[in-house]
């Protein structure tokens, strides 16, 4: 790899289920540290209909290298992996269990590879930061020579939980590595994490981003026995896959929507009430369970769209950490925009709001990934 004296150029491609999020950084040394991140040279946010044009517009600029947040790699595969023919076709044979976002990433990969094909790629795992989980919280409890096969928890937007518990930490002028934090992203597709001395020590999400909480379109955690009970009654595994992941969740329960700023907009409406309850009900839950995992709280931390930008919302959820002390302050709760503390002046629990930041951590990831940081030069 030959080395410039530039720096090292990254357009970061962030693809979910209806959107890409493109951003570009020109990276020096010494690299900010996780907690501080610089703003991208430029970015875009378009929907999928939208994504070649968004890419070429992206490629106008020189790009030594691509990163890609992939949910989903191979068993095995390292954080930070290649994608050359054989890597694509590996993850594509895995990305069934991530249908919402890594069938699109790889369609971007697809595309980039077809616009720029001397340009190196790189997929980023976003459950990576999850490799830090015990047996004991990544084992189902199902026959041995099921879980021998790799059928264990797994965890996702692991990216945005390890930013959003080090952006926290600095907020709170708090010491990472000796505190007990919980961080909660919430957006399209939602899950916690409890993260002990800087490492992740459980989360919500499992073997694929299904289980766990109730989230837009996607069902979360139900009993094993009710899926029986439907494939008994002649539903057939397509078609319930089809129902967990696209007609579930908020849009299941309300009938009319999985998006939380039009179901609080019409909160008056009985379905749209109960969405916004049990979403609230499930998240003060699993928050209190993370807390159990960890034997107590410094920090929660809401990121993600609806973590950002949903007070009522976070404020249902914190009162899963009531019990340790937290409070969240009403006046600040209302008026959180950006990063900052929601907690009041006298909780014994840091409270905060931070905007994720996945695009950063691809770059950062993909930079330290690569041998003496050394660029790729395209020219």
């Amino acid at each position: 790899m030959a080395r410039s004296s530039g720096g090292m150029r990254i357009l970061t491609v962030n693809a979910g289920s209806t959107s890409v999020k493109l951003e570009r950084y020109d990276l020096r040394a010494p690299v900010p540290i996780l907690a501080c991140p610089p703003a991208p040279d430029w970015e875009t946010r378009r929907t999928l209909d939208e994504a070649e044009e968004a890419v070429a517009d992206a490629l106008r600029a020189d790009v030594d290298v691509v990163a890609h947040r992939l949910v989903r790699l191979p068993d095995g595969a390292p954080a930070v992996l290649r994608l050359d023919a054989d890597a694509v076709q590996a993850i594509a044979r895995v990305a069934g269990e991530a249908p919402l976002h890594d069938s699109v990433a790889i369609r971007a990969v697809r595309l980039l590879t077809r616009l720029r094909p001397a340009t190196p790629q790189f997929a980023v795992a976003d459950g990576a930061f999850h490799r830090t989980m015990s047996a004991a919280a990544t084992t189902y409890a199902i026959p041995r020579a099921l879980t021998r096969r790799g059928l264990r928890r797994l965890g996702f937007h692991g990216l945005s939980h390890e930013y959003a518990a080090h952006r926290a930490c600095t907020l709170a002028d708090v010491d990472i590595m000796r505190a007990r934090v919980v961080t909660a992203h919430l957006g399209g597709g939602s899950s916690l994490c409890a993260i002990q001395a800087g490492a992740s020590v459980d989360t919500t999400m499992g073997y694929t981003p299904l289980e766990g909480l109730p989230m837009a379109t996607r069902s979360g955690s139900v009993d094993p026995g009710l899926l029986l009970h439907l494939l008994r009654d002649g539903i057939q595994p397509t078609e319930l896959e089809e129902i967990l992941e696209r007609r579930s969740g908020l849009l299941g329960i309300s009938g009319t929507t999985g998006d939380v700023r039009t179901l609080l907009a019409m909160r008056d409406d009985p379905d749209a009430r109960l969405a916004l309850d049990v979403l609230g009900w499930r998240l003060r839950a699993a928050i209190g369970a993370m807390i159990g995992v960890l034997g107590g709280i410094d920090l929660l931390v809401f990121t993600g769209g609806i973590g950002e930008h949903a007070p009522e919302i976070r404020a249902a959820g914190a009162l899963g950490a009531a019990a340790s002390g937290a409070e969240v302050a009403e006046a600040r709760n209302s008026a959180a925009a950006g990063d900052g503390r929601i907690s009041s002046d006298h909780s014994r629990v840091g409270v905060f709001v931070v905007s994720a930041r996945e695009g950063w951590q691809l770059a950062r990831q993909v930079y330290h990934a690569l041998p003496d940081a050394a660029v790729i030069a395209n020219r």
